[in-house]
């Protein structure tokens, strides 16, 4: 089997890597870059310190700060107008999954015009597009490092997955100075989220060799590291071993792929507006429980990197084993259930449908060692819910 692999040009990562950022742009002869963040971030002076740095090396930077939560396609639009009003040759995205996402998707509309829905999965874009930089602040999502944008239609309510080399940043300048502010509910929400990046990647269908190592490796990181940066933020080298490996995951599911948790979750996200950590997280539990007979030998593997069984157990043991480990991780951390998140059961019972159609759509569940059928989805989502 032949795997075909595609990395960020250059990656800065390390404490201070955000000072380089200037230095990054100028060495890939980039000048007018638009800083695609959120209104906290700009709230908070984070924004202000980017753009200094980009000043301080004789770059022109503009800020957008009108990115929302799960970006929608209305929301791109007032970001059209500030890249083109702007001039930009260049897009960097600050900030979480949200604001990576919002830049990927601008950096290609910029170009290419369009509607966001010509580019959703089944469809591989390859560009052109301008350059996106990825300046992540939580260590989570992985953007920063793969060839994805999510974007949910503002008509329909449908998280699109948008695949390709278009949307793979050309540089990630990663710097765990800037999580060391997270609160306890997002370092919990998008720690669970790069596990299940990893774990996926891993179990894939589509996983190959390099994947795995940086699959397993992120685990093994995450299980030691994810309950020390809950309990203590200051915990700077929880923080840092958790930011490296969100990037690890991120890496090895870009070059592997996700599978049927991803595919579940996007549609809570659109739905009900459901952080997209916190949605992955009432699923993996459950998703896994459903998978593990179908690769009992890959699901040990990762059981025993996140420290969750031993090489004495049987692969099917340990398969086992994870499946609790991953309960008791999310109770550790106080995931809600659908139900405990306040969203309502007709509400929940009356989408379903929906939800395991557009799950399918994905293409995501293809990815998993068991392949659903709808009907299987369906009983998923029941089974979560309380």
């Amino acid at each position: 089997m032949v795997a075909g692999l595609s990395l960020p040009r250059i990656m800065r990562i390390g404490r201070g890597a955000a000072a380089e950022l200037g230095d990054v742009l100028q060495e890939l002869g980039l000048s007018r870059p638009l800083v695609v963040t959120d209104a906290f971030l700009v709230a908070s002076g984070a924004a202000e310190r980017l753009t200094a740095t980009l000043t301080g090396a004789g770059l022109h930077p503009r800020v957008f700060a009108d990115t929302v939560p799960d970006p929608t396609t209305d929301s791109l639009v007032p970001g059209i107008a500030a890249l083109h009003e702007h001039a930009a040759d260049s897009v960097i995205g600050f900030g979480g999954g949200s604001p990576m996402d919002s830049a990927k998707a601008l950096a290609l509309l910029g170009v290419q015009g369009g509607r966001m829905s010509d580019y959703k999965a089944p469809r591989v874009n390859h560009g052109p597009a301008l350059p996106v930089i990825a300046v992540p602040t939580t260590a989570g999502s992985g953007s920063e490092a793969t060839r994805f944008t999510v974007i949910t239609d503002s008509a329909t309510d449908e998280k699109m997955l948008c695949p390709g080399p278009a949307f793979l940043p050309i540089a990630a300048v990663v710097d765990v100075e800037l999580t060391m502010s997270m609160p306890p509910r997002l370092t919990a929400d998008t720690g669970i989220d790069a596990l299940t990046h990893a774990v996926e990647a891993y179990v894939s269908r589509r996983a190959n060799p390099f994947s795995d190592g940086l699959a397993l490796t992120a685990i093994a990181t995450i299980g030691r590291h994810l309950r020390r940066a809950y309990a203590n933020g200051a915990d700077a080298e929880a923080r840092e071993a958790m930011m490296l490996a969100a990037t690890q995951a991120g890496i090895a599911f870009s070059n592997s792929s996700v599978a049927l948790v991803h595919g579940m979750s996007r549609p809570i996200g659109a739905h009900f507006h459901v952080a997209h950590g916190l949605s992955n997280a009432m699923l993996f539990p459950a998703v896994t429980a459903f998978s593990v007979h179908a690769a009992p030998a890959r699901y040990a593997d990762c059981a025993r990197a996140l420290g969750a069984a031993t090489a004495a157990d049987p692969d099917a043991t340990a398969a086992d084993k994870l499946v609790d480990a991953l309960r008791t991780l999310c109770h550790d951390l106080h995931v809600p259930t659908p139900r405990g998140y306040g969203i309502p059961q007709d509400t929940w019972t009356r989408l379903t449908p929906l939800m395991a159609t557009q799950a399918l759509a994905s293409g995501s569940p293809a990815n998993n060692p068991a392949v659903p059928t709808a009907a299987q989805i369906e009983d998923l989502y029941a089974g979560i819910y309380a």
